[in-house]
């Protein structure tokens, strides 16, 4: 082990530490809400919010629709650290430093992760305000979380991703999807680096590859916390159609307003799953 093994062991503490100076209860689930979805945490009980400049080595992200605060509390009874947006490799982070926030959150206490984003949907039946359970992805991001000097005390150097999201939360994600009686696709999520949308020709590039939605987010998150052991829902909300499907020009503010506009049917399905992991003892 490396002296720069040490210093992200070092540094993990060093967050946790400065976080549980505000907040002492462990979470048991870490949220990740992407782009219009970070007023879910708002509904916290008894919930404390934190910028994340005020957490030693957090990053910041400056990218409208992403809040910038880890709100700690409770919500139907499960304990939930939230982060109310995320950074982006195309901000100038590298993977590691954008998955540095989701090391933190699992030192915590979580066990359980759901990340959430907003994506082109690559699937044309798919109208904009799908959501879609991400059952794989495709790492097209050219730059690794894990690059470097591994710690053991981290995680394994060379991790099985065989079950980047855990069948049997995906199973539970569908059965409280029924519940709620919201439509719930499933497919693959593809993670470009951006800041620029996929081209055309990209676009049918990742359709070749099996890829169901693409985005610039959530796979170095995925990847460390399945090196860190917690096991992972991923969904996407499809807020347009990828390039060149209509021809139509693709905008940030597309994004955003179809994801305010979806927001109260994710939040449900995300209180429903929440409910569903207490009572089927997935938290212990």
């Amino acid at each position: 082990m490396t002296h720069a093994a040490d210093d992200l062991h070092d540094r993990v503490a060093g967050a946790v530490a400065a976080i549980r100076k505000r907040d002492e209860r462990p979470p048991q689930v870490a949220l990740v809400l992407g782009s219009g979805l970070g007023a879910f945490a708002e509904r916290f009980d008894a919930g404390r919010a934190i910028d994340y400049a005020e957490i030693p080595d957090f990053p910041t992200s400056g990218v409208p629709g992403h809040r910038g605060r880890l709100v700690l509390g409770e919500r139907n009874g499960v304990r939930c650290a939230a982060m109310q947006g995320r950074i982006h490799c195309y901000e100038g982070y590298s993977a590691a430093t954008v998955a540095f926030p989701m090391r933190v959150l699992i030192a915590l206490g979580a066990r359980v992760v759901i990340v959430t984003n907003a994506a082109g949907g690559l699937e044309p039946r798919w109208p904009p305000g799908t959501l879609m359970l991400i059952r794989d992805h495709l790492n097209m991001i050219p730059d690794h979380p894990l690059r470097g000097p591994n710690d053991d005390r981290l995680g394994t150097r060379f991790p099985d991703m065989t079950h980047a999201y855990s069948p049997e939360l995906r199973v539970l994600a569908k059965d409280a999807a029924a519940e709620m009686n919201i439509a719930l696709e499933e497919g693959v999520y593809a993670a470009m680096s951006g800041p620029t949308y996929e081209t055309p020709a990209e676009v049918k590039m990742l359709r070749l590859l099996g890829a169901d939605a693409v985005g610039m987010s959530t796979v170095p998150e995925v990847i460390v916390a399945r090196h860190m052991g917690a096991r992972v829902i991923g969904i996407s909300c499809i807020t347009n159609h990828a390039a060149g499907i209509t021809g139509q020009v693709l905008t940030h503010e597309e994004v955003t307003e179809t994801a305010r506009r979806v927001r109260a049917t994710f939040e449900a399905l995300l209180d429903t799953i929440l409910a569903s992991l207490a009572a089927q003892g997935e938290l212990l």
